[in-house]
């Protein structure tokens, strides 16, 4: 069985969950150990006290733990990839891919660690000296969410360390594996005993225990809208600082001017990859009627050679959905689209088995079109391989369209034109824009996050990160 990481420790849990593979139900990839409120709290206490020392030790010393998690991470990209295929069902080259950038983070903030700097100021009094200094915000509580089972904790953990702050893992009940090797790697780079602290376990336990606990001074929660309203009043009540990346709706134009194969391609890998199970990725399709017809008889096309099946398996394009739950919801959202009226133009089949005939919760991607923008498939994220096509007049019609939604984390524009994406950068509403690149990719080196109901807090990644995980202090010396 494989335990929670506390105080330095490896600890049996309270009970035991076994982790699955949705690319097949009969595989049982290893039995976690599950915290309940009483352990939480442990690995609560234990950052605490690790806090101050942690706090106060070299950049040096936060530089060598961190790169030599992200050089072991880089060196077992291929077995960690493997692990995470085989637990969240994303297709090996994009868990493979994952891996590296996982450990490409880890050794992006050990330089960070180095960097971090401050300023002098001249005073407006004579005699008086002014600096501004970052110092780590304390104990920060990390929920993570199960589409990116070692990045998305990567991307938070590494900063919160690299700062001098002491870390509380919550990972996704789903995706335990991934965040155990990842707590392993850290454990033996040399951390001292509370710095990190991995408790696996329900949300509902483990993750109320870190909103509700005084000691907990931040909290970093990427996953739905409804449980980051409920982090974000759990914070406020007690003061804590928060940061949250939720949900999206995120649409990718296509202008009679595009490249239709250009579109294509990034319409299908915005839309189907990684199941669709990406919060960047571009469900609603806005073209334009000068193109429409011609890009979605080449859509159809091009999802015929589609191959769903074994995440691990070489050939296979899209993977299994990652439980029962979310597929029985991605289905429920293809007989919606149906009785909304929208055209299904292709897929939308649960299969039940791959081609090897292992039972998993597979289905063919489906594409909606003739729809209209009030439908829920329009509106709702659905977060698995269904896509909505909508036809506009023109660019005009197309950008109003895509901002009129209640999330802005990505929007994409397919063009020839620099007049309109030039444009589309500026008057999109989001954090994220891509011309002619999908929606769903980002690079790790610079901030990710978005606006409106899709994010809250300061931006995740890149230099961005210090502003969540430091507090400014301003200190006056009179000479």
């Amino acid at each position: 069985m494989f335990k929670n990481l506390i105080g330095g420790e490896w600890v049996d849990g309270a009970a035991v969950s076994r982790n699955i593979n949705p690319s097949d139900t009969r595989d049982v990839v290893g039995e976690y150990a599950q915290a309940d409120a009483a352990q939480a709290r442990q690995a609560i206490a234990a950052a605490h006290a690790a806090a101050p020392a942690w706090g106060l030790s070299t950049p040096q010393q936060r530089f060598d733990i961190l790169d030599a998690a992200g050089s072991e991470i880089l060196a077992r990209k291929a077995e960690l990839g493997d692990l995470l295929a085989r637990e969240e069902g994303k297709t090996l080259p994009e868990a493979i891919g994952e891996v590296v950038r996982a450990g490409n983070i880890f050794k992006f903030f050990a330089g960070e660690a180095l960097r971090a700097s401050g300023d002098v100021v001249a005073s407006v009094r004579p005699g008086v000296g002014v600096e501004v200094t970052r110092e780590p915000v304390g104990v920060v509580g990390l929920i993570t969410p199960w589409n990116f089972p070692i990045a998305i904790p990567a991307w938070k953990i590494a900063p919160a360390l690299a700062f001098g702050n002491s870390v509380v893992l919550k990972p996704a009940d789903l995706v335990p594996g991934s965040a155990w090797a990842l707590a392993d790697i850290l454990h033996r780079a040399g951390l001292p005993a509370g710095a990190f602290n991995l408790v696996m376990g329900r949300g509902s336990v483990v993750g109320q225990a870190l909103l509700d606990d005084a000691r907990v001074n931040a909290i970093s929660f990427t996953g739905s809208v409804g449980t980051g309203r409920q982090v974000a009043a759990a914070c406020v009540a007690r003061m804590a600082k928060f940061q949250l990346e939720m949900g999206g709706k995120n649409p990718f134009i296509v202008l009679d001017d595009a490249d239709l194969d250009v579109a294509v391609s990034c319409a299908v890998n915005s839309g189907f990859f990684s199941t669709g199970q990406r919060c960047t990725a571009s469900s609603r399709v806005i073209v334009t009627e000068g193109i429409h017809d011609r890009f979605v008889a080449a859509m159809v096309e091009k999802m015929k050679g589609i191959k769903v099946g074994d995440a691990r398996k070489q050939g296979t394009d899209i993977g299994p959905v990652v439980d029962e739950k979310q597929l029985a919801q991605d289905l429920e959202y293809v007989a919606i689209g149906k009785a909304e009226g929208a055209r299904l133009a292709a897929g939308g089949e649960a299969l039940g088995r791959n081609a090897d005939g292992a039972p998993g919760f597979y289905m063919t991607p489906a594409l909606f079109t003739d729809t209209a923008p009030q439908m829920r498939i329009n509106t709702e994220e659905i977060f698995g391989p269904v896509v909505s096509v909508s036809r506009v007049k023109d660019y005009d019609a197309a950008l109003a369209l895509a901002n009129d939604t209640p999330f802005g984390l990505a929007s994409g524009l397919c063009t020839t034109s620099l007049k309109h994406a030039t444009h589309f950068k500026r008057h999109a509403q989001a954090g994220m824009t891509m011309v002619n690149l999908p929606t769903a990719g980002v690079d790790y080196h610079v901030p990710f996050g978005g606006r409106k109901g899709s994010s809250y807090g300061p931006r995740e990644q890149g230099r961005y990160a210090a502003e969540f995980f430091t507090t400014v202090k301003t200190s006056y010396t009179q000479a």
